[in-house]
């Protein structure tokens, strides 16, 4: 149906392009003028992506499909890129010497050569072929970088002026077309084994089975980590008890692979299985773990038989354990006696120095004896080492502890390891050391744990201004002629509220389950080392950084090249760098001003300028959105105010920053779009930039994963933020101070920028308008990358910016490095200057 439904699409637009030839000649004509206005390099940017992406994402691909066993499928991709890439030469020759002259021209654009581009592209639809033949489309992730790829791949060469829209529509039909028709010839493969395939395997090993039924099956995608573990089934026998069987195809048993590489590459001193295995070594390692927990004494399946289920799959048959997992069992069946008998199956294992590595609730098996049995051995280890088998005593803890309570969890691992073993594990305990659903678990528990330590700051705070006002109330009831004009007395009750929120918030506030445990074994052992063992060899924050890095690295070097700096740099005028530099100090009293605008309470205005100076030397080591905003906070609770209202008060200025940053963006870019018309038009600038926000918000609302992550952080937003913009808009001056401070920041910065390109002769080129829409975006750029201060990144788009501006790029680049000497390496060392002086005295 597919193959016809890609023929006749391919027929409708041949037609198409035959009797509609106005319309094919009209639509080229406004891509073409559309183009013209383009900025060239955000097209030679999107065609340098695209190339790379078309090669990356199929041979990313590729390789998936290579480690879980499936050449089967690639080599049908294989197949059909090269036929459609034939199919592609056959279209080219046959629209070049045999096509009606309207298919011609709706295909072809004319090149500077006298030649034609081409009517197909040879390696597009190869491509889409191949991504259509190896599955690309059943899998929701790489489905989205397929389109990703074809779109950006689409918009290149369209812009470009490489192509027609008639020959895109044309190159994707031809490429899904001759997917569709190879898989019709050859099939698909399937390398699941199929019941019947079950049945003749345990019929080979010895049994007579009647039915096999599916258990139930939790390695998702939720569950990486547990993904590979196999399928299992219950499989009635003619005579004798039933039997477990556990399947592993090459898909399955690659399930989790690139978590498992992730762990591997992420962790140091723990000795990961190999990522990469074959059935056969799958099979043996499950195998030699089943048998060594039985000789160890340790309460698990017995394996009775093992065989091969084809090329594709291997089966390991269980005698079958009537049992419920440990998560399945209701809170008050989880007894003291239950944690012990569990806990000596771990010890039995530890004394053969064999790791489970996965000693969560689904691994433990209760029968109906209350007997405990280790299951999903798989992932374990022989001869362990230390360190594994602390991070097993760890993570059976935090099992236990989720369900029945630190205390309970610590005296039951204590009663049969002894304290020592028990203190021992305490460096391993720590998030990244345990399991992927148990970290989960952990945070929704803090998100549990924070709403009620801010529902009962909020309450507090409700209750102390009610009380107020019924003192107030009752005053004015009895004595209507006294006003409260006493200080002390409305800073009393001010204090007295503070004390009451303060002590609300000691009430409420829990500890995270991980130090309760390591409370309790400190009661035990006061001795015990807690300081965290150091696990991570990389973070992935860290990867991205420096990935990040070298990319806006790379951009700004390529821009670096062509400037001669020599002739630039000799003719720079050294007053509006003075200029410059002043303007650049100017900025720290502005954020010290938008800061203590959202803070009721009295703040040091010097102290708040040498904490904003200091900040600079933050944002060397940290992203620009991250080091300020954690540096305010921090200086606002060590000058008195509490966590809550610091986080809240650093959160209003933010917000009211990011607002005014929108606001200012599209009125300058409105102003730039329309400055050199007569008529007040509505700028392409802006209409681009609605339209785009437009289609993020449909985007966000579309997919309930971005939604719901969305709703979250705007839950938690107005939850703190907004009660603290009421206060602050009971007071005019702050506001006013606060909103001044941001306009100033703003105005200091463009200020600053306009000193620098006037300093190397760019006086007059740029309206201000354009420039602090140069500014505002590269800020905007800059806080977004993950590169520390926002280096490379923030000198690559302000130079891109002023060069679409119409600003030479000799003029352009020495301009952003001499506005970025002033703005962010100068103030370096001034920056360790005050962060040493105010960690000195306990500022921050």
């Amino acid at each position: 149906m597919r193959l016809l439904l890609g023929i006749v699409g391919i027929a409708l637009v041949l037609l198409l392009a035959t009797f509609a030839h106005g319309t094919t000649q009209g639509l080229q004509r406004d891509i073409g003028e559309g183009a013209g206005l383009a900025p060239r390099l955000l097209i030679n940017f999107a065609g340098l992506a695209s190339s790379v992406a078309v090669l990356i994402v199929p041979v990313a691909f590729a390789v998936e499909r290579l480690i879980k066993r499936d050449g089967l499928r690639i080599a049908d991709g294989v197949l059909a890129a090269v036929l459609a890439h034939g199919v592609s030469l056959a279209t080219d020759l046959w629209v070049a010497e045999a096509a009606p002259q309207s298919i011609q021209v709706a295909l072809t654009q004319p090149l500077a050569n006298g030649g034609l581009t081409p009517p197909v592209h040879s390696y597009l639809a190869p491509v889409i072929a191949y991504m259509t033949a190896v599955g690309m489309s059943r899998r929701p992730r790489w489905r989205v970088a397929m389109w990703c790829v074809l779109l950006l791949d689409a918009f290149a060469v369209l812009v470009g002026r490489y192509t027609t829209p008639f020959a895109i529509v044309t190159t994707i039909l031809i490429g899904w077309t001759v997917a569709f028709g190879t898989l019709y010839a050859v099939g698909s493969p399937n390398v699941r084994p199929t019941g019947q395939n079950l049945l003749a395997g345990l019929r080979r090993v010895g049994f007579r089975p009647v039915r096999a039924v599916r258990a139930e099956d939790i390695g998702t995608a939720e569950h990486p980590e547990h993904a590979d573990r196999g399928r299992r089934y219950i499989v009635t026998l003619e005579d004798g008890p039933p039997i477990d069987v556990t399947v592993v195809d090459r898909e399955r048993q690659a399930q989790g692979f690139f978590y498992r590489v992730w762990r591997r590459l992420s962790l140091r001193g723990i000795n990961q299985r190999r990522s990469l295995q074959s059935l056969r070594q799958a099979l043996e390692q499950e195998a030699l773990l089943a048998y060594a927990a039985i000789a160890a004494g340790a309460n698990a399946p017995k394996l009775i038989a093992t065989s091969e289920l084809g090329p594709d799959a291997v089966m390991l048959v269980y005698e079958h354990i009537d049992g419920r997992p440990l998560d399945s069992l209701p809170d008050e069946e989880i007894t003291d006696d239950l944690m012990g008998n569990a806990w000596r199956q771990v010890a039995a294992l530890q004394s053969r120095r064999i790791a489970h590595r996965r000693l969560v609730g689904d691994a433990l098996l209760v029968d109906r004896s209350g007997r405990i049995f280790l299951t999903d051995l798989r992932g374990g280890e022989i001869a362990a080492g230390d360190l594994v088998l602390r991070m097993d005593i760890a993570q059976l803890l935090t099992t236990f502890a989720l369900r029945a309570g630190a205390e309970r969890a610590v005296a039951a691992a204590v009663d049969v390891l002894g304290p020592d073993a028990v203190a021992d594990s305490l460096p391993l305990l720590q998030p990244i050391a345990l399991s992927r659903t148990t970290r989960a678990t952990l945070r929704q528990l803090a998100r549990e744990r924070s709403a009620r330590e801010r529902e009962a700051v909020l309450e507090a705070s409700r209750a102390a201004k009610e009380r107020k006002a019924a003192e107030a109330a009752g005053r004015g009831g009895a004595h209507t002629q006294e006003q409260p004009t006493n200080r002390k007395v409305a800073r009393a009750e001010k204090n007295a509220e503070k004390r009451a929120v303060d002590e609300a918030l000691e009430e409420a506030r829990e500890e995270d389950l991980l130090s309760q445990i390591r409370q309790q074994v400190l009661l035990i052992r006061p001795t015990a080392p807690v300081e965290p063992a150091r696990l991570e060899r990389i973070r992935p924050r860290t990867l991205v950084t420096w990935i990040a890095g070298v990319f806006a690295a790379y951009f700004l070097a390529s821009q670096i090249t062509h400037a001669k700096f020599g002739e630039v740099v000799g003719e720079a005028q050294w007053v509006w760098v003075v200029a410059a530099l002043v303007f650049s100090a100017l900025t720290y009293p502005a954020a010290a001003m938008s800061l203590l605008g959202f803070v009721p309470e009295k703040v040091s205005f010097l102290r708040t300028v040498i904490a904003q100076v200091a900040g600079n030397f933050v944002k060397l080591v940290a992203p620009a959105a991250v080091g300020g905003v954690a540096l305010n906070t921090r200086f606002l609770q060590r000058s008195g105010i509490r966590p809550g209202l610091a986080v809240a008060s650093v959160g209003a200025s933010q917000l009211f920053g990011l607002g005014c940053h929108i606001m200012l963006l599209l009125t300058f870019g409105y102003l730039t779009g329309t400055e050199r018309t007569p008529s007040l038009s509505p700028s392409r600038a802006v209409i681009a930039g609605l339209l785009t926000a437009a289609v993020l918000v449909l985007v966000v609302t579309a997919v309930p994963a971005l939604r719901k992550f969305i709703s979250t952080r705007v839950r938690s937003l107005f939850a703190g933020v907004v009660p603290r913009m009421l206060d602050v808009l009971q007071r005019p001056k702050k506001l006013a101070v606060g909103i001044s401070g941001t306009l100033l920041l703003t105005a200091a910065n463009v200020l600053c920028l306009d000193a620098s390109i006037r300093a190397f002769g760019g006086g007059g080129q740029l309206s201000y308008a354009a420039i602090a829409v140069v500014f505002l975006a590269g800020n905007a750029v800059g806080s977004a990358a993950p590169t520390p201060g926002g280096v490379a990144a923030i000198e690559g788009a302000l130079t891109a910016t002023l060069s679409l501006a119409g600003l030479t790029p000799d003029i352009a680049l020495p301009s952003v490095l001499l506005f970025r000497l002033m703005t962010f390496w100068l103030p370096v060392l001034p920056g360790w200057i005050s962060f040493t002086q105010l960690t000195r005295k306990g500022r921050i």
